[in-house]
């Protein structure tokens, strides 16, 4: 018995799949290799595709009538999708773009009016300051006023010390000379 091979059906499936597929190519090689046969077959894909083509407009027309979309129209809508997604898209990223420069923008505008109200601080400062220059300006000046009066008044009382020191000077004289006169009358 271990000389005995076990029949497998699928191995003379095989064997018998191969044989036909032989003689299917070589009967399609003797067919396609005759020239009567390319002819007709040329003639039939003409044929063929003008029966297509006549199809595809019959059938576009009674689309069309009863208010159908064919597939020339599918193709339309989604090549028309296609590019409005494109165009949001674009769309998208250029108010992104807009949104990013008014953010740096806003930034630049809240810089200024920082800027603005330390200038507006400084000008009031300025304005205090300058307001309390000119209140020190005219008491400066009330002062200057006070000083030459001061200063007239000193000079009326150096004038008055020098007219006293002559007086006081004369009355000295006088002294000096009463002893004198009054020596020289007891004199007499």
């Amino acid at each position: 018995m271990s000389d005995k091979k076990n029949y497998d059906p699928y191995e003379s499936l095989h064997k018998l799949s191969l044989l036909w597929e032989k003689q299917i190519n070589d009967f399609i090689f003797l067919l396609s290799n005759n020239k009567d046969y390319v002819k007709m077959s040329h003639r039939g894909t003409d044929l063929h595709s003008r029966y297509l083509e006549s199809f595809k407009k019959n059938q576009e027309a009674l689309a069309s009538v009863l208010n159908l979309p064919t597939k020339t129209d599918i193709t339309n809508v989604a090549n028309l999708t296609l590019q409005t997604e494109e165009k949001m898209e674009a769309l998208e990223e250029q108010i992104w773009d807009l949104q990013d420069s008014v953010k740096s923008q806003n930034k630049e505008i809240e810089s200024v009016v920082e800027v603005s109200k330390e200038i507006i601080k400084l000008t009031k400062q300025l304005k205090t300051e300058l307001v309390k220059t000119k209140k020190e300006l005219a008491e400066t000046r009330s002062l200057q006023a006070e000083l030459q009066e001061l200063k007239f008044e000193l000079l009326k009382l150096n004038d008055f010390k020098q007219e006293f020191e002559t007086i006081k000077d004369l009355i000295k004289e006088e002294k000096a000379v009463e002893p004198v006169l009054s020596g020289s009358a007891s004199g007499n």
